[in-house]
């Protein structure tokens, strides 16, 4: 069974279609990357998927449950990371973890909290504000906020943003771990093209709210003739076919 199916979605905010007419499916254990620049629809699809938004048309199922009917079975499974939405700022690190581990029912929050403290290196930054954080420490904490509750399906929207190198990486093996450990499945949505090809089987390009093309890292790689996500993300930007990108 897909973990996550979209069939037919569209949303249109009066005479902007922002996503139109998307589909696609996602594996139990396996990691989409939803790629597009900046209006692509990307941040409207993830916000569909969680149920914040309300689809124009057609139909969004995660964990077999139907999202415009039943989404609170699903949502209990799910969570969401995004260095773009900001914790409460006058509270501590600790305090948003604690709020969110009881909103989702987590049984002794304080262990997984000390869990994530440490594999996520945020021990010294737990009883600190959230708003004092800087931009990098902040990535880290919506990171663990989203793995609070061991969800089955994480949805992330730049994950690594404002992260260094070194840091950036030992995110990413995480994630790789923690999916292989749990069988987690992951929609990604990223700039990083080099982050993209590390972590995802199956990316799905979107241009102007539309699937411009689709297909496993390397297909993408072979089809465009290039050596790196990033020239055939600049070749379908800038509206080169797979005819017009170099040899």
């Amino acid at each position: 069974m897909d973990v996550i199916a979209v069939s037919h979605l569209s949303k249109r905010y009066d005479e902007t279609l922002a996503v139109d007419d998307v589909s696609f499916t996602v594996a139990r254990g396996a990691t989409l990357g939803l790629l597009g620049g900046n209006g692509a629809g990307k941040t409207t699809t993830i916000a569909m998927l969680l149920g914040l938004l309300v689809p124009t048309s057609g139909e969004i199922r995660v964990l077999g449950h139907n999202m415009a009917t039943d989404r609170f079975a699903a949502l209990a499974r799910m969570n969401f990371s995004s260095p773009y939405v900001s914790l409460p700022g006058r509270i501590s690190v600790r305090e948003n973890l604690q709020v969110y581990g009881h909103l989702y029912g987590v049984t002794n929050a304080k262990r997984r909290i000390a869990e994530l403290a440490s594999e996520l290196d945020l021990e010294s930054l737990l009883d600190r504000a959230a708003g004092e954080l800087s931009a990098g420490q902040k990535t880290r904490v919506a990171l663990a906020k989203s793995l609070i509750n061991k969800p089955d399906v994480l949805l992330l929207d730049e994950p690594t943003a404002s992260l260094d190198p070194d840091t950036g990486d030992l995110v990413r093996s995480w994630l790789e771990r923690y999916r292989a450990e749990t069988g987690c499945t992951i929609l990604l949505a990223s700039h990083n093209m080099a982050e993209v090809e590390r972590l995802c089987s199956d990316v799905v390009m979107l241009k102007k709210g539309r699937i411009v093309d689709h297909g496993t890292p390397q297909e993408l790689l072979d089809r465009y003739g290039r050596v790196d996500l990033e020239d055939v993300f600049l070749d379908i930007a800038r509206g080169r076919t797979t005819l017009e990108a170099p040899e």
